[in-house]
């Protein structure tokens, strides 16, 4: 990979970014997604934001490399803390799991004021950003799932708005599993849910096993009620 090109993954995300944007990628990693977007003229300036030292390290000397210095600027600090106030309209989280992308925007709160998109791409508990979007006033306009070496992805893209809008019909399944993605049920989609429903059988037949029956049940319920949502969406 380098900054001319992008993984599938990256690079899907980079298409939600609007022409003109100002992008705040946090946890940017070799700063990829930030050189290609400005080298492509998507973007006008990037902000690049590390915590790990390391990857910092690869970030500042990427964009060096790329002779963006002037137009990207590469900060070390945690989550949206590396912004300034009103700096970011567009604001990038990518490859950590759905937890983390929560308490990174839970904690940076205040710095989403001027951002007008989120673009967030976590690699597990999509569920999380779902919830945490609808709780804070953000609107889910778009979704997409795919596959890159073996790994399922999603990508889900929120501006301001009616958070509860994309969730008029079957709220539970859809937060689960992606309204917009939902809807499309294309081959990544149907792999990825039958792969959850597999990993759970095996669950269920752990906790089948377990010694503490009252302890499991709660779980036991908790899986079968996935379950039941997963199976009636994928049999439509």
């Amino acid at each position: 990979m380098n900054k001319q090109k992008l993984s599938k993954r990256l690079e899907a995300v980079a298409t939600f970014i609007p022409k003109g944007s100002i992008l705040a990628d946090i946890g940017s990693d070799h700063a990829y997604l930030p050189c290609y977007v400005v080298n492509k003229g998507i973007v006008e300036k990037a902000i690049a934001g590390e915590v790990v030292e390391g990857p910092y390290q690869s970030a500042l000397k990427q964009v060096m490399e790329a002779n963006l210095a002037d137009k990207i600027s590469v900060r070390k600090g945690d989550g949206l803390e590396v912004l300034e106030m009103n700096e970011a309209t567009v604001v990038t989280i990518a490859g950590m799991g759905g937890t983390l992308i929560t308490n990174i925007l839970e904690r940076g709160k205040e710095k989403l004021s001027s951002v007008k998109r989120l673009i967030l791409q976590p690699n597990i508990h999509a569920i999380h950003i779902r919830k945490w979007l609808i709780e804070n006033g953000w609107e889910l306009i778009n979704e997409r799932i795919l596959e890159e070496d073996e790994k399922i992805y999603e990508i889900l893209v929120a501006e301001k708005g009616d958070p509860l809008r994309p969730y008029k019909e079957q709220k539970e399944a859809a937060l689960l599993m992606g309204p917009f993605l939902m809807k499309e049920k294309n081959e990544v989609f149907i792999k990825k849910w039958k792969m959850e429903k597999n990993h759970w059988k095996r669950i269920l037949t752990q906790l089948e096993k377990s010694e503490d029956q009252e302890a499991t049940q709660e779980k036991r319920n908790e899986l079968h009620k996935k379950w039941a949502l997963v199976e009636e969406v994928l049999a439509r």
